[in-house]
């Protein structure tokens, strides 16, 4: 697979692990993954909501345990490096590169960019 800058993807492989960029919508109804979108500077994101509200960090507990069931890991996994606050987020996914990005692409497949 290329690198995310080359494909378009918002995700990153590394050797150990995924860097992925979310954009969260949270009290959204439901947790899901709703495709990826591309913002005004072609950059990508995965589009994922969830149900919990946007206080005391409930909405990226409910994000990281929901996209580490998703994909098949721990939520230990699963690490918010940066957005803490904002809709847009990064995150690192530890584990098998390869495999990860399947189930992600898996996540995403059928479903409008």
């Amino acid at each position: 697979m290329a690198d995310a800058a080359v494909s378009g993807l918002p995700w990153q492989k590394t050797d150990d692990h995924i860097r992925l960029a979310v954009r969260l919508t949270p009290s959204g109804g439901r947790d899901a993954v709703d495709g990826i979108e591309a913002d005004a500077n072609g950059d990508t994101r995965l589009k994922m909501r969830v149900s919990a509200v946007p206080e005391k960090g409930k909405a990226n507990k409910a994000m990281i345990a929901a996209l580490a069931k998703m994909l098949g890991v721990s939520k230990s996994s699963v690490e918010l490096l940066s957005g803490d606050t904002a809709r847009q987020k990064i995150l690192r996914i530890d584990g098998d590169p390869e495999d990860i990005v399947q189930r992600l692409e898996a996540l995403v497949q059928d479903r409008p960019a």
